[in-house]
């Protein structure tokens, strides 16, 4: 793993990584009780744009996903006090043609009431549905909801037999070509490969251990073999962006 920039001082929480079809910068979003804000950054970590979503409240933003039509998703379901009820996923359309100030559009959806205290901080896009995996309670589960503006009741789908004890999943991302899956935490990253259906649980799972530990909170593709991946600054630790090529 490559370090390739570190953010700005005034970009303390670097929650999430994303790219999007049309714009050059990966964009990042810092969680709760910071401002409504989508940073796009360049690949040193400098701030070229920042865009207020108006329309939202940031109870505990966590991860970003877009879509192949240049659309991008602000995950707000973070549930670290167990004690929501609902979540909302915020679309802002057509982000390359957005300047200053966007108008979200709502998806909002509850748990099946026996896993209604679980926290969310990834999901990624796959044929029309987003795809939620908890920050490990027991164990790390997959719920799928529609890619719909409306209210909706998340379908659990299946759980993951990670090979670590550190399961504490904190971002994901589907490569642009469809056929690989990556689920990040501080020290470690799972890479599914070899599916057909949503059934990732049962698809091939490949450990990729770190070779070092930060709070790391963010991931994205760059291009179907390689990822960026950011952390947030603890004292003098993270606040950085790195590479990691992850397929030939």
């Amino acid at each position: 793993m490559n370090r390739i920039g570190s953010f700005p001082l005034s970009l303390k929480e670097s929650s999430a990584a994303e790219k999007v079809v049309g714009s050059p910068l990966i964009w990042t979003l810092e969680d709760s009780r910071n401002p409504t804000v989508l940073y796009g950054v360049n690949e040193n970590g400098n701030i070229i744009r920042e865009i207020k979503v108006i329309n939202a409240t940031n109870n505990d933003w966590e991860d970003l996903t877009s879509d192949t039509s240049g659309n991008i998703y602000i995950g707000d379901f973070g549930n670290n006090r167990k004690d929501r009820d609902s979540f909302i996923i915020y679309k802002i359309s057509n982000l390359k043609n957005i300047k200053q100030h966007a108008i979200a559009e709502l998806i909002s959806f509850k748990l099946p009431p026996e896993t209604k205290t679980l926290n969310f901080e990834a999901f990624f896009i796959y044929k029309k549905h987003f795809y939620l995996i908890n920050k490990k309670n027991k164990k790390t589960m997959l719920f799928k909801v529609p890619n719909r503006i409306g209210n909706h009741t998340a379908e659990y789908v299946c759980s993951f037999d990670l090979d670590s004890e550190k399961q504490k999943i904190t971002s994901a991302d589907i490569s642009n070509d469809g056929k690989t899956i990556v689920l990040l935490n501080s020290n470690m990253l799972w890479k599914i490969t070899d599916f057909n259906t949503d059934d990732f649980c049962n698809a091939t799972i490949e450990n990729i251990a770190f070779n070092h530990f930060s709070q790391k909170e963010g991931v994205c593709f760059k291009d179907n073999n390689t990822i960026y991946i950011t952390d947030e600054r603890v004292s003098f630790i993270g606040g950085n962006i790195y590479t990691l090529k992850i397929g030939d």
